[in-house]
């Protein structure tokens, strides 16, 4: 159920995929913890990793669509395969996971360009071993999109000249191109266009963060664009924006999957190897279930994460289902992922801050992906906006298999307008949970019928629509509806024992009533609100031999299953 680097073997990927998988687990494995921790205290810029994405040609196999490749028959853009690549940088740093992530983002607008040119050139910069970045925040706008302050200003032999900052931009320091976000300053259009870090007229100011991973600040001086150079215009720069943000917010669930799986193998042969007071620690009641949490919350995470892949890699214009699944991804994934690692800190207590523990940096990191690509907030507005077709309007679709076949997943570049959420209908999530009858799915099921009366009886005012604090635990009630879903969904198609998916609705049970005692609170709920929100408030089921059984057969056994080598 876990990325183990010592044991996984990539089944379901194709021989050039696995080799990737298994060269990159051998390259930190080779490096060994004291060096990776090092380089991270002394946050050192990762040259190595970067010539051994070159040397292999990783990024090029992975992020290349196969129209564009050169000589390369495994080229292509294959969510299902990156997403175990994400998994295993996350697993050994975030650091090395940004590179990644942020050339991806880069890559976005490049591909979705007009012509076929800049395309061309950026299938060549890749093989060559170049990273990307993406130029959209601004120092006083972040990513507000309306109030970027980059000019693209046409000149009268057909080129343009760049002026204007950036900030927060990853890579910035040598990534070989920057799709930079602007405006034309005679029209007030729109505008991507492609910029090259080693230019004289672009300046890279500083970093911005004190990592190994360079977060930089970059202003452009009169920089020369070509006409070849401008990825698109308009509406079309506006969608390349938001659709490219689609495509990269996902991997912040799987980096949080990848760095919890670390932390849990660290913490529990710690636990299991320690005692206090004349006992194990793994024999202390809180410890096993602080542990058997965060367990089952991170066995969790995979499964949706794993199911919403597939959602990804079967959109279409008339399926865009993904929209909903995808920020739930990089929202509810990433804020488990803290979960997980408060767990485990619990557990393991003034260990994770030793500067020797891959722990100490997995708590720094888990808290940044939350906050990454649009924050809690933002991707919870976009959330709700699905709520009524989600749950009172279901459509009919054909069933989605498993998305794991060796394909380019070319929609990603072809998403369409970014408009038109409001259209989008989901399957019945009754589906998923109608058949399961696990004592904690019930139970789980009433919750949701309750959740579903309270939005009828006493539908939310439009006051309450624009309150956060409102919104906040009122999204995060139906957040729950369609990851239990989604994990159910999972679980069937991975065969996943039935005590374990009760052990997981255990955890949603009580993850339920802790938010509908949020909403309870909140000071614009009204009394017939409050009144309701109580109602949703379960206990799950009590059964000490599921528990046992799920302490021994997905703690326990992974107990000294994996240590990072020194």
């Amino acid at each position: 159920m876990l990325l183990n680097p010592a044991t996984t073997s990539f089944d379901s990927l194709d021989p050039r995929s696995r080799e990737i998988m298994t060269q990159t687990i051998a390259f930190f494995e080779a490096m060994g913890k004291e060096r990776l921790k090092d380089d991270y205290h002394q946050r050192r810029w990762y040259r190595d990793f970067l010539d051994f994405i070159k040397e292999n040609h990783i990024f090029s196999t992975m992020l290349t669509p196969p129209q564009f490749a050169i000589d390369d028959a495994d080229a292509r853009w294959d969510t299902h395969r990156n997403c175990h690549f994400n998994e295993i940088l996350g697993f050994y740093g975030l650091s090395y996971w940004y590179a990644w992530q942020v050339s991806i983002l880069g890559l976005g607008p490049l591909w979705m360009a007009d012509g076929t040119t800049i395309k061309e050139r950026t299938a060549r910069l890749l093989r060559d071993g170049g990273i990307f970045g993406f130029g959209l925040s601004e120092k006083e706008h972040g990513a507000d999109l309306y109030s970027s302050e980059m000019m693209l200003t046409p000149m009268p032999n057909g080129t343009f000249k760049a002026d204007g900052g950036k900030y927060y931009i990853g890579n910035g320091n040598e990534a070989a191109l920057l799709s930079v976000f602007g405006k034309n300053s005679d029209t007030g259009e729109y505008v991507f266009f492609a910029a090259k870090t080693d230019h004289p007229d672009y300046e890279c100011v500083k970093n911005t963060v004190q990592s190994q991973m360079y977060v930089a600040e970059f202003a452009l001086r009169a920089y020369p664009v070509l006409e070849e150079e401008v990825l698109s215009t308009g509406s079309d720069a506006w969608d390349a924006a938001l659709n490219t943000v689609n495509i990269g917010k996902f991997n912040l669930g799987w980096a949080s999957i990848g760095i919890c799986t670390h932390a849990l193998y660290e913490a529990m042969n710690h636990a299991a190897h320690r005692e206090l007071y004349g006992k194990k620690v793994t024999d202390f009641p809180h410890v096993q279930h602080l542990l058997t949490d965060a367990t089952t919350r991170l066995i969790a995470m995979r499964l949706f994460a794993t199911r919403a892949s597939d959602y990804m890699r079967a959109a279409s214009l008339q399926d865009r289902r993904y929209l909903l699944y995808n920020p739930m991804v990089k929202m509810k994934v990433t804020t488990q992922g803290e979960e997980v690692i408060d767990h485990l800190w619990d557990v393991i207590a003034a260990k994770g801050f030793e500067k020797d523990t891959y722990f100490e940096m997995a708590a720094n990191h888990i808290r940044a992906l939350p906050k990454l690509e649009g924050t809690v907030h933002v991707n919870m507005a976009l959330i709700v906006k699905f709520m009524a077709n989600f749950l009172f309007h279901p459509k009919d679709y054909p069933e989605v298999p498993s998305q794991t076949e060796a394909r380019h997943d070319a929609f990603l570049f072809n998403q369409g307008p970014t408009k038109g959420l409001s259209d989008i209908h989901f399957h019945d999530p009754m589906l998923a949970y109608g058949p399961c009858h696990l004592p904690n799915v019930e139970i789980f099921k009433k919750q949701i019928a309750g959740f579903k009366e309270l939005l009828v009886a006493n539908q939310p005012e439009a006051r309450q629509a624009r309150d956060m604090d409102f919104l906040l635990p009122l999204g995060e009630l139906f957040t729950l509806v369609a990851y239990g879903q989604l994990i159910l969904e999972s679980a069937k198609l991975q065969r996943v024992d039935d005590h374990l998916i009760d052990q997981i609705f255990d955890v949603m049970v009580r993850d339920f009533s802790r938010y509908a005692l949020d909403l309870y609170s909140t000071t614009s709920a009204t009394p017939e609100q409050a009144k309701h929100c109580m109602e949703l408030v379960h206990r799950p089921t009590n059964n000490s031999d599921r528990f046992e059984w799920v302490w021994q057969n997905y703690v326990m056994a992974n107990i000294d299953k994996y240590e990072m080598k020194p």
